[in-house]
């Protein structure tokens, strides 16, 4: 709140806008169209994580945002500061994640000329409309209030997303009365509850035989509803990627995504709780074929709280609601219309162990993801990129609490985990993070390791370096006669280049240094950075327990 008879310029109501909202951490880099934001986060105390590139900052809001489902933000320049952060933009909205861009434009006397000042784009807003949920240009610093308080609501209802924000570079710095900064937004709309469609989903649960859940990331805030409803129906509760952690894999009832194949041929309804579907639909099937609505298979009932969903992918029974809303409906409706096997919980036993024991053959992956598992507390983050080690993650390694497994979804944006979890590290800094890098995605970011040293940023880095993009390098072999271009890589000494950074580095072998290791570095709290490393081409690949149209440990 701020008195409409004090001058401030429009960085600064920008900034107190933004701590309206809740925002105490922002992630940027310093410019001239966006000094007086700077300042004001300075002297505001705003905690301010300098980073070392434009996307290194947006990976960091993602990761904030994705670790505490609240918006993460992040404070560049305009133009090619702004196009630097588009990897991290398109992957927040493709993982339905709120982070807020703060920045600058041109002076207000040159939008729109086209005559070249610094940092012009043509149309910065519309470049930006065609990757985020909305991009707001605030012409009148006295509407700054209101139209933050816009951006936050966009940014959180429905299904969540990026939301840029922009001011010219002189309304910025120009101090001027009648300025006001209201109270930040107290809730956000969401859709109602149809009875229609919850009646029609409850019938069709009420008489299944061998129900399924499927959770995304539109299920992370409703783990209490989903086990609830899952524990009345006795129903497994599988995920892929951004829903893993939503139900325990320790819990009866949690499965990874390879017991849940083993399962799904008994399957006749099929529950997606905020959830694509991209593994059963799309994974297990054909992902060069768009099928609009699933032909065979189970009863398809999605939960999500974006109507549009249900015209991308036509489930025989939707409902647009919240998925705590919705789940937490169904599990009322049913409680005296639900008759359960009392043998399922066996069978879903059964199916883990049995998968539990084909995916071994994946090393020597398994052998350190076991070791992370470990020694990982469980409300410990870890982090994957795409690498053996990432891919694998999606089926052997077991995850126990929500938010935990903070992934890239669908966008599969090489070089976004490291850069991520050092947001998620900064949002949760009494909370053990590991990120799992192959040498490949590593260093898209590695300059961030100056980041995480001087903002003693305690994330813990395992680099498992093969000297290649290992996935282009298989596809290469397999598929291209062996003829190699561009998978082979030269890498820095890791340990130099991360103790040269002033990071703690280490180089184990073997899982089980690897053990003690990461004990250690858990236990010491700092930037840290572990090479494990690989010989290159060794790994087994994981493809055939991730594109599942059989079960490959059946054949």
């Amino acid at each position: 709140m701020t008195d409409s008879n004090t001058s401030i310029c429009g960085g600064e109501a920008i900034i107190r806008a933004a701590m309206a909202n809740g925002v105490d951490t922002i992630f940027g880099i310093p410019g001239a169209q966006i000094y007086p934001m700077f300042d004001a986060m300075q002297r505001l105390g705003v905690n301010t994580i300098t980073a070392r590139h434009e996307q290194g900052a947006a990976y960091m809001a993602m990761g904030y945002a994705k670790a505490t489902g609240k918006p993460g933000t992040f404070a560049v320049v305009p133009g090619p500061g702004v196009l630097n952060t588009t990897a991290a933009l398109c992957t927040a909205m493709g993982g339905n994640s709120p982070v807020l861009c703060l920045t600058g434009q041109v002076p207000s006397a040159f939008m729109g000329s086209g005559r070249g000042h610094l940092h012009e784009l043509s149309d910065q807003t519309g470049t930006l409309k065609t990757l985020i949920k909305d991009a707001i240009h605030i012409s009148d610093p006295a509407q700054t209030s209101r139209l933050m308080n816009d951006a936050f609501s966009t940014m959180l209802s429905g299904r969540p997303g990026p939301v840029s924000v922009e001011m010219c570079w002189d309304t910025m710095a120009k101090p001027q009365k009648g300025i006001h900064i209201d109270a930040g937004i107290e809730s956000v709309q969401q859709p109602a509850l149809n009875p229609d469609q919850i009646e029609a989903a409850v019938k069709a649960l009420s008489a299944a035989r061998f129900p399924m859940i499927m959770c995304g990331g539109g299920a992370q805030h409703a783990c209490e509803e989903v086990l609830t409803l899952a524990e009345m129906l006795q129903a497994p509760v599988t995920a892929f990627r951004s829903g893993r952690g939503v139900v325990s894999e320790d819990h009866p009832l949690g499965v990874s995504s390879v017991a849940a194949r083993e399962l799904f041929d008994k399957v006749d309804v099929l529950v997606g709780v905020g959830s694509r579907l991209e593994m059963i639909y799309m994974r297990w099937r054909d992902m060069g074929f768009y099928e609009r609505k699933p032909e065979g298979g189970p009863t398809l009932i999605r939960i999500d709280i974006d109507p549009l969903e249900m015209q991308r992918f036509e489930p025989d029974i939707p409902v647009v609601a919240d998925a705590a809303t919705a789940c937490r409906a169904l599990a009322n409706a049913l409680q005296s219309r639900v008759s359960v096997d009392s043998h399922r919980v066996e069978v879903i036993a059964a199916a883990k162990a049995k998968t539990r024991a084909a995916i071994e053959k994946v090393q020597p992956q398994m052998a350190y993801l076991d070791v992370i598992r470990e020694v990982l507390p469980r409300d410990g983050f870890f982090v994957p990129e795409l690498s053996q080690m990432g891919f694998t993650s999606y089926f052997g390694m077991p995850i126990y609490e929500p938010r935990t497994y903070v992934t890239e979804g669908y966008q599969g944006t090489l070089g976004y985990g490291f850069q991520t979890a050092l947001g998620v590290k900064v949002a949760c800094p009494d909370r053990a993070v590991v990120s799992v890098n192959g040498d490949g995605g590593f260093m898209f970011g590695v300059q961030e390791l100056a980041t995480a040293a001087a903002h003693n940023i305690g994330l813990i880095t395992l680099v498992f370096n093969n000297n290649a993009y290992g996935n282009v390098r298989r596809d290469q072999m397999q598929g291209y006669g062996g003829r190699l271009n561009g998978s082979d890589l030269v890498n820095p000494d890791m340990v130099k280049l991360a103790e040269s950074f002033g990071v703690d580095a280490y180089r184990v072998n073997t899982p089980n240094a690897l053990k003690a290791t990461l004990a250690k570095a858990i236990d010491n709290d700092r930037p840290a950075l572990i090479e494990i490393p690989v010989e290159r081409g060794s790994e087994i690949a994981p493809w055939e327990f991730i594109h599942m149209s059989d079960k490959p440990w059946s054949q």
